[in-house]
């Protein structure tokens, strides 16, 4: 009979905590807290005695022995007036206050921002974070509950919303244009961070570190973009039409055809690059076109049927085009 009561209290709270565990409430079934039990809290961890579902005490690190010298708030609520001489019931909660980190977050859907150069832009963006429990009250009545126990995989749902949403409203209200964000991660970080940290507090969480990795556009606007940096690197057409004579030289040089296929290669080049210069010359200022001279465009015209470039038929109807218009 005694040994079946002795069964019956507790004497001995503790938790030894495995990584990613947020929080876990003390199995205590049946059995009541015995008078002068041992409490041992560790580094890290804080001991939480709920009672009818509200916070009444809590203990840091430490080793303590309940009695009602520690437990006033409890003792209050159990009108002990005489001393705490019996055993009692209570819900403890263990939460770990450690960092969370090595956190991912990432935009599941594309967000959409209005950019100073570009207009509306649908951003993706990825990062890492880290976070721990800050504030007891509203972690354990808003996210434990009535949990046995919670993990950081089963919050981190939640938490990425919140993320999305606190993006959205840092880029939207931010006013850097797209090129600039990669001059600027850090000022971004810091920004998304303070709209985490509101969205955090309110389960009583605090973001100890936010980090923006990446951010990116669509794959067919960076093809855009991308497009517009190899014009620019282009610069000066004369050279890009020399690059363009070599590279088709050297192919030429590996395939059937001989001295015609280098023809038609040079003859290719030329062309695209006289093209380019014609274009953008025109582009750039409105000059009159400068008049062709006949013969000597028939005599380049020949030189590419000797190279093999043009064919004789339509060497021939070009000269008759060019020899009607000096009769």
């Amino acid at each position: 009979m005694f040994g079946f009561l002795r069964k019956q209290f507790v004497d001995v709270i503790e938790w030894l905590e495995q990584p990613g565990q947020l929080a876990w409430r003390v199995p205590f079934e049946d059995r009541e807290i015995q008078n002068g039990a041992q409490l041992t809290v560790r580094e890290g961890q804080v001991a939480v005695f709920v009672n009818e579902g509200c916070v009444a005490d809590f203990f840091e690190a430490g080793l303590h022995t309940l009695n009602t010298a520690n437990l006033p708030v409890l003792t209050s609520l159990m009108n002990w007036d005489k001393g705490f001489k019996s055993p009692f019931k209570s819900d403890v909660v263990f939460l770990s206050r450690k960092e969370q980190h090595g956190l991912k977050w990432g935009t599941a859907q594309p967000v959409t921002v209005r950019d100073a150069e570009f207009g509306a832009l649908r951003i993706r963006a990825f990062g890492s974070y880290s976070f721990r429990v800050a504030d007891l009250e509203p972690f354990v009545s808003r996210v434990v509950g009535t949990l046995e126990g919670l993990n950081v995989s089963a919050l981190e749902p939640q938490l990425r919303a919140a993320i999305q949403t606190a993006i959205a409203t840092a880029l939207g209200s931010g006013g850097i244009p797209f090129l600039d964000l990669a001059a600027n991660q850090q000022a971004l970080s810091d920004r998304i961070k303070g709209e985490v940290d509101k969205a955090f507090a309110q389960w009583g969480l605090e973001c100890l570190s936010f980090y923006v990795e990446s951010v990116s556009l669509p794959e067919e606007v960076q093809a855009h973009l991308d497009k517009g940096s190899s014009m620019r690197v282009l610069g000066d057409l004369g050279q890009y039409t020399r690059f363009q004579t070599a590279e088709a030289i050297e192919k030429a040089a590996g395939v059937d055809g001989g001295v015609a296929g280098i023809g038609a290669g040079v003859a290719a080049a030329t062309a695209l690059g006289g093209a380019m210069s014609a274009g953008l010359g025109a582009a750039g200022q409105p000059s009159a076109p400068a008049e062709e001279d006949p013969i000597a465009t028939i005599e380049k015209l020949h030189k590419l049927v000797t190279l093999g470039a043009l064919s004789q038929q339509e060497f021939d109807a070009k000269k008759a085009e060019l020899l009607s218009r000096i009769r």
